[in-house]
């Protein structure tokens, strides 16, 4: 189903791109989306938006209430017309699809880091000054603990996977030996 919703949420994502982009609003919408997302994120309020008892015209008024004065009345069109159309569970895949295709337009690429022990904001640094001699893009760092890499980092970038992680490197070996 999350293949399904992506591929559903991308020409949403487009067309609000091109419609950010037209009124130079790119910031704008992906708070709105971003607000949006995290509401739909929350479990109990996607159990009301799944609750098949509540009308459409219902969940709508439900997420602009979320949105308070937030929302535009373009980003309020944009809830009604996905409540109509059923839509409102992938609003966190329209964000993303939104954010990803804005990024590749300011030429920026979000680079995650998972790493076994916290990295340092001079290392973070230096993997974005590597990145960006790769790929010639400015680079947006996030980077997170996982002890269970046990040493080294996992980086996605994009498509773009690099593990060098000591489990990551367990992992293949164990693939290769047939364990």
């Amino acid at each position: 189903m999350a293949g399904d919703a992506t591929t559903i949420a991308r020409p949403y994502a487009e067309a609000l791109f091109q419609r950010a982009v037209e009124t130079e609003k790119l910031d704008l919408w992906s708070d709105m989306l971003g607000l949006l997302s995290a509401a739909v994120k929350d479990p109990a309020l996607s159990g009301l938006l799944a609750n098949p008892k509540l009308t459409m015209a219902q969940k709508a008024e439900l997420m602009l209430e979320i949105g308070g004065g937030h929302l535009s009345e373009e980003g309020q069109n944009l809830v009604k017309l996905l409540a109509a159309n059923g839509r409102l569970g992938i609003i966190a895949e329209i964000a993303a699809a939104y954010e990803q295709r804005k990024a590749e337009h300011q030429g920026t690429v979000d680079v995650h880091v998972v790493s076994a022990y916290a990295l340092r904001p001079a290392q973070e640094k230096q993997i974005a000054s590597a990145l960006k001699a790769k790929l010639g893009r400015e680079i947006r760092i996030t980077s997170e603990k996982d002890t269970s890499l046990i040493g080294g980092f996992r980086l996605r970038a994009g498509d773009m996977v690099i593990d060098g992680s000591v489990s990551g490197q367990l992992s293949q070996l164990a693939h290769e030996l047939g364990i």
